[in-house]
C-alpha cells in the first residue's frame, strides 16, 4: 500500500501538477522557496542539477517564458518522474530531461543560470530507502565537487542559486569563497518570528558582485506572512 501511495501521490500548483512517482525527494517548502526566489533577472538557459520530480524546472519555465531548461538527475527514478511531469506540463517543449551524473556530464554549452537544492545530510544513519538516501546525502554529490563544477557549467556572467539548512549553507558558502566564487543575493529564512534562521537562500557568481542580504519569515501569528505569500502566490493554489 505504501508503494502505491507513493507512486500515485501528486501535488497541484496553479499552472502545473507534480506526480512524485518513486522519486527520492518529495515536494517540500524548500523547493518551492528556491523556485520562487531564484534569479532576479530573466535567464535564457537554466540548468536544474539534481532535478528530482522536476519541480524547479517547471517553476522556472512558468516564471521565465523565454528560458530553455535542462533538468538533470543521476537517479533513474527521478529522471523518469521529471520526464513524466515535463510531458504533462504546458512548457514541455522548453524543458529537456537527462539521466546523468553532473560530475561527469559534458554539455555542449554553458548556462546563464543554475538552480540546485543540494543534498545536505553529512552524517548520521543513511536512509534505508536507497533512492531517498541518494537524494538527501552528500555521499552522492559532495559539495566541494559541485562547487568545482560551477565554473565549467556557468557562463562568465552566470548565476547559481541554492537553498540549504543554515549550518550547511554557511559551510557551502565558505567552500565557494575558497574556490574563488562570490555571493550575490543572500536570504536568511525563519520559520516564525520567534524561531532562529533555519534555511539560507543564496546565489553564487564567478565574478565580484554586490552582496544583497534579506530576511524572510514564513509564518506570523495570523498565518503565512505577507512576504511569503507574495513570493509564492504564483504557485500555491491557496495563495491569492
Amino acid at each position: 500500500m505504501k508503494t502505491n501511495k507513493l507512486i500515485n501521490k501528486s501535488f497541484r500548483f496553479k499552472q502545473f501538477s507534480i506526480e512524485e512517482g518513486t522519486c527520492g525527494m518529495p515536494i517540500s517548502t524548500d523547493g518551492v522557496l528556491l523556485g520562487s526566489w531564484a534569479f532576479s533577472l530573466s535567464p535564457t538557459t537554466i540548468l536544474d542539477i539534481g532535478c528530482g520530480t522536476g519541480l524547479l524546472s517547471l517553476m522556472c519555465a512558468q516564471r521565465f517564458p523565454h528560458a530553455h531548461i535542462t533538468a538533470l538527475d543521476i537517479e533513474q527514478t527521478a529522471y523518469l518522474a521529471a520526464e513524466h511531469n515535463r510531458q504533462q506540463s504546458p512548457w514541455a517543449e522548453r524543458i529537456e530531461c537527462q539521466h546523468a551524473d553532473i560530475l561527469h556530464w559534458q554539455p555542449s554549452k554553458r548556462f546563464a543560470a543554475i538552480i540546485c537544492n543540494p543534498p545536505y545530510f553529512n552524517s548520521g544513519e543513511t536512509a534505508q530507502h536507497q533512492v531517498r538516501a541518494t537524494a538527501r546525502h552528500t555521499i552522492s554529490l559532495q559539495h566541494q565537487a559541485l562547487i568545482e563544477r560551477l565554473p565549467q557549467l556557468l557562463e562568465p556572467d552566470g548565476v547559481a542559486s541554492f537553498i540549504l539548512p543554515k549550518a550547511e549553507g554557511e559551510d557551502f558558502i565558505a567552500l565557494a569563497r575558497q574556490a574563488g566564487l562570490f555571493v550575490g543575493r543572500y536570504c536568511q529564512v525563519q520559520p516564525t518570528t520567534d524561531k532562529p534562521v533555519h534555511r539560507l537562500l543564496f546565489e553564487l557568481h564567478l565574478s565580484p558582485c554586490l552582496p544583497v542580504e534579506t530576511r524572510l519569515v514564513i509564518r506570523e501569528q495570523q498565518g503565512y506572512s505577507e512576504a511569503f505569500c507574495q513570493l509564492t502566490r504564483d504557485f500555491y493554489l491557496k495563495m491569492s
